[in-house]
């Protein structure tokens, strides 16, 4: 693998026409590697080799995909160690972390396919007609650098699952594990033009995936923002566009819950990954009666949180991503204090003996009402707020209070928070517990994206509906 090359048509070739780019190590404010941002040169000959690929490919039978899937995965395991560095020191991942949680995230899902595969039914009997599923054809995923590997496995499998062809553009912040995915699919025997990898930004190579003509769907994950310009991008061209954008997570802790028991498990959903999970439950709706409890407890968890370089191993956070994701984060912490809410722990500039490198402070903000940025805006940091509520129904009223709908997490009696649940409108409810399982369906209501990822439903949003009537007997 040539960092500066791009994987097309089953090899490592270089750039037409591209200009280099260098990939920041997010604790030290320093390249660590250089790629090439492509061009629509670059897309064409991706897209026209995942074209020729297609019709052989789409004639596999699902047995042969999951024989597939079942090299990629073993071919995938041994290259654990070399994906969790990539991630750590292109994201800022701890090594930790990134071996027991950021890599494997990407090889669950890859796993999670190949027993949904075995388990999918492509052809079914409606009366006197056969509907059958078929792939949708090349699919474009765009995809982003917080879980670089969960994200992209989310797309990557399926889309092989269901016979299609894939042009990868990964996110230019994080793109060497993709590059060496892109090897695993080699070693594991994928044909040539069937997988194909072209780095790149949005503006040129982004776009010029959503508006080809010979894509026929565009897999999006990032944020609403972006989102809606893919969408618009792909509209000329009627293709489907899945997406799996923004999220503002409510943690919605029911009255007279054991806070000491039930805030750590949805808390550390904030604190993982520096804050960057779509799925962090940041907004906590907390009783009137428990705000003093809740403010301690919060304050208590975060500052034991160390944060610490990312290359050494142990229990502590690392920075976030770029200088433009801490800038952000700066901006809403100020926001709040600036808005009238309490600050409990943390806030603006680094954590104390960093003077390098875009470490954010785990902060805690208590008195935070709904109009106020911090409860409103994506933080994408390891900062939480709290809110008070009086009754359940606004309790409920404010966790929904949001243009996002991916997920939400209950805090409190189980039975309690399953009554709750139903009227959450998120694509994921958790309760005393902030992830997702494997094989369940991934995404969200409102402006938190369409299209399901994960399992059966995953595999299906990558194939199209065929209704065949009139077939012998």
């Amino acid at each position: 693998m040539n960092s500066q090359h791009f994987y097309i048509d089953g090899a490592w070739v270089p750039s037409t026409g591209g200009r280099s780019h260098p990939v920041i190590d997010p604790s030290t404010e320093q390249p660590v590697t250089t790629i090439t941002l492509g061009t629509q040169a670059d897309v064409d000959a991706a897209v026209a080799a995942a074209r020729r690929a297609f019709d052989s490919f789409a004639q596999t039978s699902p047995e042969e995909r999951a024989d597939l899937l079942d090299r990629i995965v073993e071919a995938y395991k041994a290259r654990i160690p070399d994906l969790a560095k990539a991630v750590s020191q292109e994201m800022g991942a701890p090594i930790g972390f990134a071996q027991a949680a950021q890599a494997p995230a990407g090889l669950g899902y890859i796993m999670g396919t190949v027993k949904a595969l075995r388990e999918f039914t492509f052809s079914e009997q409606v009366g006197k007609a056969r509907v059958v599923h078929e792939p949708v054809g090349v699919v474009a995923m765009i995809t982003p650098w917080n879980w670089p590997l969960n994200q992209i496995c989310a797309k990557v499998a399926p889309a092989l699952a269901g016979g299609n062809t894939i042009v990868l553009k990964p996110s230019e912040e994080a793109p060497s594990c993709a590059m060496i995915l892109a090897e695993i699919l080699h070693d594991a025997g994928v044909p040539a033009g069937v997988f194909n990898l072209v780095n790149g930004d949005g503006p040129t190579v982004g776009a010029a995936l959503s508006t080809h003509r010979d894509v026929d769907m565009v897999s999006f994950t990032g944020s609403t923002r972006a989102g809606i310009a893919v969408a618009q991008a792909a509209a000329a061209t009627v293709k489907r566009v899945h997406q799996e954008l923004g999220g503002k997570a409510p943690n919605l802790v029911l009255e007279g819950a054991d806070l000491a028991s039930v805030l750590p498990p949805t808390l550390q959903g904030v604190l993982a990954n520096s804050g960057q999970s779509c799925i962090a439950p940041t907004r906590l709706l907390v009783h009137e009666s428990q705000l003093d409890e809740a403010a301690q407890v919060a304050r208590a968890i975060f500052e034991a949180t160390p944060v610490g370089d990312p290359a050494d191993m142990g229990a502590h956070i690392g920075p976030v991503v770029n200088k433009a994701q801490f800038d952000k984060i700066q901006d809403l912490i100020q926001s709040a204090i600036d808005e009238g809410a309490t600050l409990v722990t943390g806030g603006t500039g680094r954590p104390d003996g960093r003077n390098a490198g875009y470490y954010v402070r785990p902060t805690v903000f208590a008195d935070v009402t709904p109009d106020m940025r911090i409860a409103r805006e994506e933080t994408f940091g390891p900062v939480a707020t709290i809110t008070r509520y009086a009754t359940q129904d606004e309790a409920i009223r404010l966790a929904n209070d949001t243009e996002y709908g991916l997920s939400a997490a209950i805090s409190g009696d189980p039975a309690a928070a399953a009554r709750v649940a139903p009227r959450l409108r998120a694509g994921l409810v958790t309760i005393n517990a902030w992830s997702g399982t494997i094989g369940t369906p991934f995404g969200g209501y409102k402006q938190s994206g369409n299209g399901r990822e994960g399992g059966k439903y995953g595999i299906a949003d990558f194939m199209e509906l065929k209704t065949i009537v009139g077939e012998p007997a």
